[in-house]
């Protein structure tokens, strides 16, 4: 399989396994730059561990798999921070550090990737802040934002080096239906301005109200199906 510049994610022939368990097996699916697609399944389904399989959160052993110009087949320990840099991860419980404000929370993730002018960073910081909705926030600790505000917080973390592709954990599922609505409106807005979108979730509102493409994991494969299914 070689790369192609057409696409953000290539999986031929895959196994994706959870603590040496194969969950999901022999899956290929493409993912075109730019494309939104809804990755949905019953808990268990295997949605998490196809997600950290793409961002080489776990190892993959059986098939091809590339993701924003990377063979994760292949890919070596020293490579998987300049894959993380093109990449943004959202996940369902934050993940923030709530003993620094929203603005070291950003500080932390750049200087993890590699920034390093003090000016730039700042200039940075507010300007992903500014995208998710959040202008002048950067002071706040995240104990005094709402969970939608720390969510875009979440998302503006993984917008930091201007991602090809944002996997995202089911983002919705510690917010009320509302606040859920306001964030997927999000990140078909991101997506609207260039950035693929892999989405796993179990909000089936949410797939009636915004339809798109739609991955299904069940009965360990990975299928295209229409989102209304009664098994998903």
């Amino acid at each position: 399989m070689l790369l192609n510049p057409e696409y953000i994610i290539r999986v031929q022939k895959a196994n994706i396994y959870q603590q040496q368990k194969p969950v999901l097996r022999d899956v290929s699916f493409d993912v075109k730059k730019g494309e939104f697609v809804y990755l949905v399944g019953r808990t268990g389904s295997g949605k998490s561990s196809l997600l950290k399989t793409l961002y080489a959160d776990l190892a993959l052993h059986e098939g091809q798999v590339e993701v924003a110009g990377y063979a994760l087949h292949r890919i070596n320990k020293q490579e998987i921070p300049f894959l993380r840099r093109k990449i943004g991860i959202i996940f369902q419980d934050f993940q923030l550090f709530y003993d620094r404000n929203v603005a070291e929370n950003l500080f932390f993730v750049m200087k993890a990737t590699g920034w390093t002018d003090r000016q730039k960073m700042k200039s940075r910081v507010s300007e992903v802040l500014s995208k998710v909705g959040l202008d002048g926030i950067g002071i706040k600790m995240p104990h005094q934002l709402s969970g939608g505000e720390q969510q875009r917080v979440v998302i503006a973390r993984a917008l930091i080096n201007d991602p090809w592709v944002l996997f995202a954990d089911e983002p919705t599922g510690n917010l009320d239906p509302e606040v859920s609505e306001e964030i997927l409106a999000l990140f078909l807005k991101l997506n609207r301005f260039g950035t693929a979108v892999f989405m796993a979730t179990h909000d089936k509102h949410l797939l009636e109200k915004y339809p798109a493409r739609t991955l299904v994991c069940q009965h360990e494969q990975v299928i295209s199906k229409d989102f209304s299914d009664e098994q998903i």
